[in-house]
């Protein structure tokens, strides 16, 4: 089967920064991907580019197996099956049925047909009785919704979402994820979007884009530090992050490399009286982050460490901002790339 889209040696640069790097890139027809890393990892700059938005400075992507000329007319006619959702959705000045139809009566489609398409397109993010709203008086997640009809009713092939649930409430993030998911599922569409959220990514796609200051890197943990790979006791491997940091991992690589550690298999305790079998760190506990099931802690190290803990098991070790904390990492949670 022909992929959706293809990139080859593809990279985007900003005054001399590389901010996209990527020797290659496949996504498939009728899935659904995230695109996850943090800030400065290249996950918008690749959205905006498979949205047709912006070129890249090098390299080649295809659509349905056919190269993107950025310079040709057609590329409008591609834009119409291509739709992106940006993070903060500007809507028009004027009603929820205003906003749905503008697109329709461009295109040239028959009133009755527009009607049913706005309807539809409504019923499926939730918001028929918004009908005649005034869009510019909505909650951040009734626009977001909104916005997500707005793109439906063009009937895209393609929808792409810019961290599509990072400024609304846990009400509307869980109706916007149950969208996206319908969206797929019904409308057979493809979708990629893109998520600092590790439990998010993971849940809704059927595949997670890990990317890394601009490339794809083997791992979606967000635990990535340049390290030093050099022989410890007894032949052991040991990743030398800083003078003062140094975790034993199992790799046959050496010299200068890039780690990244699992947070779901780190483990935090209060004291250090744990055995000798996992590398151990002293910090402190600096922030707690809800994220639905499970519980984000940033923990001062001397660098900071990201820690995903099932909810259950922070309540029971009562851990507040401040504490001080043993973080215990075992050797399977390093990756070395």
């Amino acid at each position: 089967m022909t992929p959706l889209f293809e990139a080859r040696k593809l990279s985007k640069v900003y005054k001399d920064r590389a901010v996209l790097d990527l020797a290659e890139l496949l996504i498939e027809k009728e899935m659904i991907y995230a695109l996850q890393g943090p800030n400065g990892s290249g996950k918008t700059t690749l959205l905006e580019i498979l949205s047709l938005l912006i070129p890249p400075t090098t390299g080649e992507l295809l659509y349905q197996g056919k190269s993107v000329d950025f310079k040709s007319r057609s590329l409008t006619i591609l834009r119409r099956e291509i739709v992106m959702v940006h993070q903060n959705p500007v809507l028009f000045t004027r009603t929820v049925h205003g906003n749905l139809e503008f697109g329709l009566k461009v295109r040239g489609v028959p009133k009755p047909a527009r009607e049913r398409t706005i309807l539809e397109s409504l019923d499926l993010v939730g918001m028929r009785d918004f009908l005649r709203a005034e869009a510019h008086k909505l909650s951040g997640g009734e626009t977001q919704r909104v916005a997500i009809a707005r793109a439906l009713v063009c009937s895209p092939r393609v929808m792409l979402f810019d961290e599509p649930t990072s400024s609304v409430d846990v009400e509307n993030r869980n109706i916007i994820e149950r969208i996206i998911g319908d969206i797929n599922s019904e409308k057979k569409i493809s979708v990629v979007f893109t998520s600092h959220d590790l439990t998010q990514a993971s849940k809704l796609s059927h595949e997670v884009i890990p990317l890394f200051e601009g490339r794809k890197v083997p791992s979606v943990y967000e635990n990535i530090f340049m390290s030093t790979i050099c022989a410890g006791d007894e032949g052991k491997m040991r990743c030398q992050i800083r003078d003062d940091i140094a975790l034993l991992a199992e790799t046959g690589a050496e010299g200068k490399v890039k780690i990244s550690i699992d947070p779901l298999k780190i483990r935090l305790h209060r004291n250090d009286d744990h055995g000798s079998d996992s590398n151990s760190l002293k910090g402190k506990l600096v922030q707690l982050t809800d994220e639905q099931s499970l519980v984000r802690a940033a923990v001062d190290v001397g660098i900071t460490l990201n820690v995903l803990l099932p909810k259950e098991a922070f309540k029971e070790q009562s851990l507040n901002i401040g504490d001080e904390v043993t973080v215990l990492i075992p050797r399977e949670a390093i990756t070395v790339f």
